[in-house]
């Protein structure tokens, strides 16, 4: 079983790790701070760091730097009070495991910790190709567990738009992420996918590029075409007949929530407009 190790002040996270059914044999160590983190894995190991959600993200990343050194290959999750895009984009270059920023959501740092004690190969499978706050790519291996990753970081990058929206613009980028992993490169951990993030004064634009074959759109009977019950039985029974992951709802989700889809011709490329009102 593993160890996590909680940076902070406050008990609360432990307390919550603790409890959690899931993680009923693993411990859960508690430190007050940075220091006696850094002296308590020079004797003994742990998987899974949580820092201290009272502290700046660049004191955090500059921990998780000295952490490393002493347990290469332990997995980080940045807790911080606020951080900028130019903080995000740091991290990620840290090769983090995960950052969150207050107010946090215990049952998202809890999911977090479960994936991050079961990661293997994981540290590669995030790369910066360009860090600017309005314009940032990534190639991104095809793994279930890095898009969830990449999913938290790009919740992070948007916090000023208004919860609601924000909500359904990362729940439709999930969705094209997904889409282009498992239609384009199968799920193979092996492959990557680019994925951008830019951002004008006018708009947030996705853009996904996979290294599949691209799709025939007269050929989507497996992707649900509305939210009716019916719809959604009919895209279940399909799928399982083709063998794919339960969903089929990235097309419909994307619709309703992007202000413009654009395909490429051979449609395995595809920008996610959204407008800023």
């Amino acid at each position: 079983m593993g160890h996590v190790l909680i940076i902070g002040r406050t008990q609360t996270l432990a307390d919550a790790l603790t409890a959690d059914a899931a993680l009923k044999g693993h411990h859960i160590h508690h430190c007050s701070g940075a220091a006696a983190a850094i002296q308590w894995l020079r004797g003994q190991p742990a998987q899974v760091v949580l820092t201290d959600p009272e502290t700046e993200i660049g004191e955090d990343l500059a921990v998780a730097r000295e952490l490393s050194s002493i347990r290469p290959g332990i997995r980080t999750i940045v807790l911080a009070p606020a951080a900028t895009s130019h903080d995000v984009i740091a991290a990620i270059r840290a090769h983090v495991f995960a950052c969150f920023t207050a107010p946090f959501e215990l049952p998202e740092v809890i999911d977090m910790v479960r994936a991050a004690l079961s990661a293997t190969d994981w540290r590669d499978g995030i790369e910066v190709v360009s860090g600017l706050p309005h314009w940032l790519t990534l190639r991104v291996s095809c793994h279930l567990l890095t898009a969830e990753r990449l999913v938290a970081f790009m919740s992070e990058l948007q916090t000023a738009v208004p919860d609601e929206q924000r909500d359904l613009l990362i729940a439709a980028f999930r969705e094209l992420l997904l889409n282009a992993m498992e239609h384009g490169a199968g799920f193979d951990p092996d492959k990557v996918i680019e994925v951008t993030a830019a951002k004008t004064a006018r708009a947030i634009v996705y853009h996904f590029r996979d290294p599949g074959n691209g799709f025939d759109p007269d050929d989507l009977g497996h992707a649900a075409a509305s939210p009716t019950p019916d719809d959604v039985v009919i895209s279940a029974l399909r799928r399982a007949e083709k063998g794919l992951r339960p969903g089929g709802f990235g097309m419909l989700i994307a619709r309703q929530v992007a202000d413009e889809l654009v395909y490429n011709e051979r449609r395995n490329e595809v920008l996610l407009i959204k407008h800023l009102t």
